[in-house]
This record gives structure tokens, sequence and C-alpha cells, in this order.
């Protein structure tokens, strides 16, 4: 259910409560049994909004528990206080136990979609912002090798007309320069299509990416940049909230990159590990079957089966150093002491 349907639901399951207690209500003809009738009630729905707000992942059992206790011990209270109502204090309770429980489905449920909601909305502001500053960054490429571009294309018109007025010793040299320049520019001309490739919105690079030491074995994060050095991103990626550098195994760049990412998330989407927060791309899959989906999906693409973690391998190596360096020191200090 959506969350509108889940508000929708939860105001149908207390118009129930409501509706029950009122009915009970009725039963208790003397001032002392309706007060503690009254009292119950209040005291209650009071407990109940206390789970309720305590609520979190992983938390609906204990929540249902809590709820079970709870409604047992106010009728342990009320029963001890006066007998002549225990029997149907007891009924009473029995079915609002049930609309209890519905009612913390109901709110955990709703919990759940909150919270995913706002894990997107978090997520789709950062992809926004990197979407912005990998703009930036385009805009600012595109100046620059429009800017020289320029240069050749000056140096070029330049040299042709020295041409018109050059000896023939001097037209071989100018004409193997302009050739030279014409090479140049061509590299030049393919960066700015390039460029432009990347500023349609669609274009970029998927990249699959490891870190052995802050994930473990066989978990991969799946992405995608429109930066024009994917690498860069990557180096972004391993210098923020994690302890070691990201392992590359492939660069896959397209025309379309958010359709060959979601491609890949969706061949991989029983792999994923985050269930609630479908904006966290990391899969738990062996590199094996990594290597192949790659490569079915785009057979062109290279891909690096090595998890080669420098860092997180040297600080292992840099611990079992210092330790055996600890152990000997204490070896000599005990050898000497006897």
């Amino acid at each position: 259910m959506e969350m509108k349907d889940l508000q929708k639901e939860y105001r149908a399951n207390d118009k129930r409560i409501q509706d029950l207690t009122e009915k009970y209500a009725a039963r208790y003809t003397t001032k002392t049994n309706a007060a503690i009738y009254k009292l119950m009630t209040l005291a209650l729905r009071a407990e109940l909004q206390n789970i309720l707000v305590a609520l979190k992942y992983e938390k609906l059992d204990t929540a249902i528990d809590a709820v079970k206790e709870m409604t047992q011990k106010f009728y342990t209270i009320a029963a001890e206080g006066n007998q002549t109502i225990a029997p149907t204090l007891k009924e009473y309770i029995e079915k609002l136990e049930y609309l209890f429980i519905d009612a913390v489905k109901i709110e955990y449920n709703y919990y759940v979609k909150r919270e995913q909601a706002k894990a997107e909305q978090a997520a789709l502001r950062e992809q926004m912002r990197q979407e912005a500053a990998e703009r930036k960054a385009l805009e600012e490429e595109r100046k620059k090798i429009e800017a020289e571009e320029a240069k050749f294309n000056a140096e070029i018109n330049k040299l042709t007309e020295m041409l018109t007025s050059a000896d023939d010793n001097d037209r071989s040299a100018i004409e193997a320069r302009i050739a030279e320049l014409q090479g140049q520019l061509s590299g030049v001309e393919e960066r700015k299509d390039e460029i432009a490739k990347l500023q349609n919105g669609k274009a970029g690079t998927v990249y699959v990416i490891s870190n052995l030491g802050a994930f473990g074995d066989d978990v991969f994060k799946i992405g995608m940049t429109r930066r024009l050095e994917p690498q860069e991103r990557i180096d972004e990626l391993g210098s923020a909230s994690v302890p070691f550098r990201f392992d590359v195994h492939s660069f896959i760049f397209s025309e379309d990159a958010v359709s060959l990412e979601t491609k890949l998330h969706q061949a991989l989407n029983e792999k994923r590990m985050n269930k609630v927060n479908r904006h966290k791309e990391f899969f738990k899959v062996s590199l094996e079957e990594l290597e192949k989906l790659v490569h079915d999906t785009d057979p062109t693409a290279a891909f690096n089966m090595t998890m080669a973690a420098e860092e997180y391998r040297q600080s292992l190596s840099s611990d079992s150093v210092y330790t055996d360096d600890f152990t000997d020191t204490d070896d000599e200090e005990e050898d000497s002491v006897a």
C-alpha cells in the first residue's frame, strides 16, 4: 500500500477502535466501573502511542509483543480491582488487542515507506548535485577545447597564407607543419564531439568497482558518471566515508549510459544488498558472474578480474609486521629475565 492508502487505513482502524470502546462503555452502568473502564481505555491508548513512536526497522515483532504484554497487564490490574467486570473486560481487551496489532502493522509499513521516500529524496538530491557539477565541468572543458580549436585553426590559416608566397624549399616544410597541425586538430575535434555527447544528458560511463577492505568479497558497486575522466568520480567515492580506495573492474562508455546502468541493475536485482533504498547501487555477486554479465551486455567492454585492494592489503601487512615486532620484543625481554 502507498503512504496515502496506509494513512486512510490507519484512520479506519482507529475508528474501529473507537467504536469498540464506545460499545463496551455502555455495559458499565455504575460510576465506579465506568470510571475504571474510562481510565483503562485512556491509558491503553497512551501506551499504544508510545509503542508506535518507538517503531523502527526490524522492530515489528518487538512492537507486537509489547502490545500483547501491555493488554495483559491492563486486564490483570483491572480484573483484580473488580472481579465483577473481569469477563467483559477480557472480551473487550482481546478484541482491542487485535485492533492494536493492526495499528502497529499499518504504522510500521507507513514508517518503512516514509524512510524509503526520505532515502530516495536524499539520493535524488545528491544525484542532482553531482549532475550539476558534471555539467559545469563539461562546460568549462568545452570552452577550453574551443579555445584550443581556435588556436589550431588560426595557425593553420596563417601557414596557408604563407604558402602563397613561399618558395619551393619552404613550401614542403610549411605543408608538413600544416598536416601535423590538422592531425592534432582532428584529435581536438573528436574531444569536442565527445563532450557534446556527454552534454546531451544521456551519454556517460557506467563503472563497476569494488572495495574489498570496506565491503568484503563479492560486493560490487555499479554506477554511472558523466565525467570526462570517470576515474575522477571513483577517486571521489574512495575519499568519502570509506577507509580504502576502490578498485575499477570496468569502465563502459555509452551514448545512453542511464539505460545501460538500469539494464545492469535489473539483471542483478535479486543480488541487490539494500532492498529498501534502490539508489544504493551495491550488489552481492561473484566476480565471474559479473564479468559474464558485462560481456553479454557489451562484448567490447574490458573487465579486470583482479581485486587488487592495495591499500587494504598493505594495511594488513603493516599490522602483521607491527604484531611480529611487538611479539619479538616481548620474547627478548622474557629471555633476558630468565
